[in-house]
């Protein structure tokens, strides 16, 4: 397996400078013999679906997530979304409610949040792959060096990007962010373990989009 050639030509050209580095070798290197030699998830085709399904020249918002699900059927490469027809996470599930109580509108029937990434999300993972059953099994092996510097190069190259980022790990983040040209949310993490701490009732939704519409961008439409 390639992985730079997995990554979209737009997203590709702003992060060269990383996929040329010995790291991201020993990365797909890695990767590859993972996916030969056992079931990883998300499918080797959806790895890059974030960056896919929201280009660069839309970007507008960068939701957090830490691993892609390592069940059956559950990681498609976007952060916190499952396939249609998929049972809900806990995680989604908390944050579905959230979005009711926020904005108030029907939870959604699907677990699906492409929606949210053609209209400017990245739904970004810091680890961009796992092991089945075995959740952390691909973390520090180059994915959070890839993943931490598409946050930097997204505060150094954009303006007025909304970073959602949900428990301590996602926080640590916000060091790679310019705030003077960007704005920042966070909160408690989703997960049952913690979401009562502070994420539910945090109003995310809203939050980004009168950020956006301060800046005359146009807000997302949530509503899936």
């Amino acid at each position: 397996m390639n992985l730079a050639s997995l990554i979209p030509k737009d997203w590709k050209t702003i992060l060269s400078k990383d996929i040329d580095v010995d790291y991201f070798a020993e990365l797909s290197g890695f990767v590859t013999e993972e996916y030969e030699n056992g079931i990883c998830f998300p499918p080797e085709k959806f790895i890059f679906k974030a960056f896919e399904s929201c280009s660069l020249k839309n970007l507008k918002v960068v939701i957090l997530g830490q691993d892609p699900y390592h069940g059956d059927g559950q990681a498609h490469g976007l952060s916190f979304s499952v396939p249609m027809g998929i049972k809900f996470p806990p995680s989604l599930r908390n944050v579905y409610k959230e979005l009711s109580s926020d904005l108030s509108i029907q939870v959604p029937f699907q677990g699906d949040l492409t929606g949210w990434a053609e209209q400017g999300v990245l739904l970004l993972n810091a680890t961009l792959s796992v092991r089945k059953s075995r959740p952390g099994s691909h973390q520090k092996q180059g994915w959070e060096e890839f993943t931490d510097s598409v946050i930097k190069t997204i505060s150094d190259k954009k303006e007025s990007i909304v970073f959602v980022l949900w428990g301590k790990f996602a926080e640590q983040k916000s060091e790679l962010i310019d705030e003077s040209k960007h704005h920042i949310i966070t909160s408690s993490h989703p997960s049952p373990f913690s979401a009562h701490r502070g994420f539910l009732g945090s109003k995310p939704f809203s939050k980004t989009n009168e950020f956006l519409v301060k800046k005359g961008i146009k807000p997302i439409d949530w509503e899936l």
